[in-house]
């Protein structure tokens, strides 16, 4: 099932510490995000181009559903921990949203 829309983030990581990074995201955050937005779609780490980038994808059926399931993650109790805890390690955040879409037969 493809959903329309996506949620794709780009977190730019000090340089070495991606490793303590990513132990805070899963310990602190990872609980929240799937309570409140659901599974993710999936978690990568750059490999070729800019470096220390980890990305996350979580897949909405409307904008409304993101928008609401983003205020359920920002006002949740337990969130402010991780905003708190990961701000050292992280030197830049993009938020995209993306929409599928469906090429023409050749």
């Amino acid at each position: 099932m493809t959903l329309p829309i996506i949620d794709h983030r780009i977190y730019t990581i000090r340089l070495r510490k991606m490793n303590e990074f990513l132990e805070v995201f899963d310990r602190l955050a990872m609980p929240v995000l799937r309570e409140t937005l659901g599974n993710p779609l999936g978690f990568y780490t750059s490999f070729v181009g800019p470096q220390n980038q980890f990305v996350h994808l979580w897949g909405y059926e409307s904008l409304a559903e993101y928008e609401r399931r983003s205020y359920l993650r920002d006002t949740h109790p337990d969130f402010a921990a991780y905003l708190k805890v990961s701000e050292p390690f992280i030197v830049a955040q993009e938020t995209r949203l993306i929409r599928a879409t469906t090429l023409p037969s050749p």
